[in-house]
């Protein structure tokens, strides 16, 4: 039976946007992307403060938006020409009420304290979803392995590790990778960690398989976003995604593995994209060129062409104003798999009038505010990044598992949880979002259920 609580009326929710927007710092422009996602949360969870006092009367809302803690470093290293470089590192320890911090570290220039504020915020309610005992964080730095030599990003690992090591701890805060970290980066932060502490434990997931990783771990967050989508359309009553053209945004690990999972559904995956432009291939892309492209040469994407001549190649300069090629061509199915914001209203408009029906978020907050409304409005099918992308953390759970255990679990074994997690993620929004009176809306849901689980284990623990 559906709860009352979505019998709100326009002003319940006007006077809930403005009790937000004095949460919000004007002063921090920084803090933009993190007021978006934390606004999202707040109003989806309204119906929840209305029906239950305990949330309200133990402030959980001005708790939870408030990191437990911001740890920002100097990191010193030497580069290639013996010049002494300076970065900035950080790390945000958001909340803990349901376990250890966990979260990725992300290098890239374009890292600051209100874009891990907000992927920190958001890791919060996606490990609550998993049903794993993990908390919420996030950190990384402004440096930029791209160009950079394996012992220069050795040595910037090192550096930075030396100032990481004093805050995490199997049982305290498992950092992971994510952009700009990957199996190289972890390694050589474990190899530092392991020196600096002589101890070999689970401090980090992500780790190369030969010295504690997971099988399947690169793969995780691309096939879970297509395990949670295929549930959801089951879900919805609409058609598989067997023999239906898909678009996918994102050239890394999250886009690739998603491709190649469509692949393995019998869809037909035409497009990807990069810094430079967006590759169509009508017949569906070559995966296995894409893999070469991106994992082993590390090039652009206009390559692509040179080996499929009959493909197209869409510069960026090429996109529409507003928006981007990507979301321009006809599609069942579309999944933003690159970076916050990238699928704008006029985006969203593209895909609704090219008959799109579903849309998954591979990437953290890929679509904008707006774009979200436009599709709920439309009734198209669309999964939030906080359930649909949360494969990669509940694979990084499963390592953690294994760490403990000292022991590895099979690819299939991994797989087969991977699956069961993303269908049991996937039921449980659903449910959640039929319970307050707002079927279909797996937002609402998602944001409802990860809220939840977190305020009452806060609840539960006391000040």
């Amino acid at each position: 039976m559906a709860k009352k609580a979505n019998k709100i009326d326009k002003d319940v929710m006007d006077k809930a946007k403005e009790y937000i927007a004095t949460l919000r710092n004007p002063n921090c422009a920084e803090d933009d992307v993190f007021f978006q996602a934390m606004e999202e949360v707040l109003l989806s969870i309204t119906p929840l403060y209305l029906t239950d006092s305990k949330y309200k009367n133990n402030a959980i809302v001005k708790r939870l938006i408030n990191p437990d803690r911001i740890i920002k470093f100097k990191v010193e290293w030497f580069d290639d020409s013996g010049h002494v470089q300076v970065n900035t590192g950080y790390r945000v320890q958001f909340n803990n009420a349901l376990g250890p911090y966990k979260g990725g570290l992300r290098f890239h220039p374009s890292v600051n304290e209100g874009i891990l504020k907000f992927l920190g915020f958001e890791q919060i309610l996606k490990n609550a979803l998993t049903g794993l005992s993990i908390g919420g964080a996030k950190g990384g730095s402004d440096f930029d392995p791209k160009g950079k030599s394996d012992f220069e990003v050795m040595r910037f690992c090192s550096a930075f590790m030396k100032e990481l090591h004093k805050f995490i701890g199997a049982r305290v805060d498992i950092p992971a990778g994510d952009i700009g970290v990957g199996a190289r980066e972890i390694g050589y932060l474990f190899g530092e960690y392991k020196k600096i502490t002589s101890s070999f434990d689970g401090v980090l997931t992500g780790k190369p398989f030969f010295f504690g990783g997971s099988l399947m771990r690169p793969e995780a967050t691309g096939y879970g976003v297509i395990y949670f989508t295929e549930k959801m359309l089951e879900l919805e009553k609409r058609e598989p995604l067997k023999d239906k053209i898909c678009v996918v945004s994102g050239a890394g690990n999250v886009a690739l593995h998603a491709i190649e999972k469509l692949y393995h559904l019998g869809a037909i995956p035409v497009t990807c994209t990069d810094s430079t432009g967006t590759v169509y291939d009508a017949r569906g892309v070559d995966l296995d060129l894409l893999k070469d492209l991106k994992f082993n040469r590390r090039v652009s994407l206009a390559e692509y062409i040179k080996e499929h001549p009959e493909s197209e190649f869409i510069p960026v300069s090429e996109y529409p104003k507003g928006g981007h090629a990507v979301w321009n061509i006809e599609c069942y199915a579309a999944f933003p798999c690159a970076t916050q914001n990238e699928l704008t209203l006029k985006d969203a408009k593209a895909l609704v009038k090219n008959g799109c029906e579903c849309v998954s978020e591979g990437a953290n907050m890929p679509s904008s505010t707006e774009a979200i409304n436009h599709f709920l409005k439309k009734e198209i099918c669309f999964a939030p990044a906080k359930a649909a992308n949360a494969g990669g953390v509940a694979v990084s759970g499963f390592e953690m598992s294994q760490n403990a255990q000292m022991r590895r679990w099979s690819f299939d074994e991994v797989d087969a949880r991977l699956k069961e997690t993303m269908i049991e993620i996937c039921n449980r929004v659903a449910y959640t979002a039929n319970e307050y009176g707002v079927k279909g809306n797996y937002v609402d849901g998602a944001n409802i259920a990860g809220f939840k689980k977190v305020a009452d284990a806060m609840i539960a623990e006391g000040i």
